[in-house]
């Protein structure tokens, strides 16, 4: 998909106008963000972890997986995967990143996992 296309994907179905103008690349460049954060160790809460893996299923939709390949390694390594899904944003049955959540989370996220009963 060319960046107008994704553009224009994102501005019908009503995105936030900082998405629509990063484009293509903008979505890329915010998903690897999300990783490092998840590298570092994921503090914000829960509903701000979803948000995020909103954003990896919106990438998945406009076809943008090849483009994400290294950040999706570094960020699978970075999870505990379980046969619960932490998210149902997209029925997508390769959508890896709803099954886990990050192994060093911490502060509100960590909180709000115990909360929901992922972890102990």
């Amino acid at each position: 998909m060319t960046d107008a296309e994704v553009r224009a994907f994102l501005k019908e179905n009503e995105y936030p106008e900082h998405l629509i103008e990063g484009g293509r690349k903008g979505l890329i460049a915010k998903w690897e963000q999300v990783v490092a954060q998840v590298e570092r160790g994921y503090s914000l809460g829960l509903e701000d972890y979803r948000n995020d893996l909103d954003l990896r299923a919106l990438i998945s939709r406009l076809g943008l997986q090849a483009e994400v390949e290294e950040a999706d390694i570094r960020f699978r390594a970075m999870l505990l995967f379980s046969g619960q899904s932490v998210w149902d944003c997209e029925d997508n049955p390769d959508a890896f990143w709803l099954y886990g959540y990050p192994r060093n989370a911490a502060g509100d996220l960590l909180e709000d996992l115990r909360a929901e009963g992922f972890v102990e």
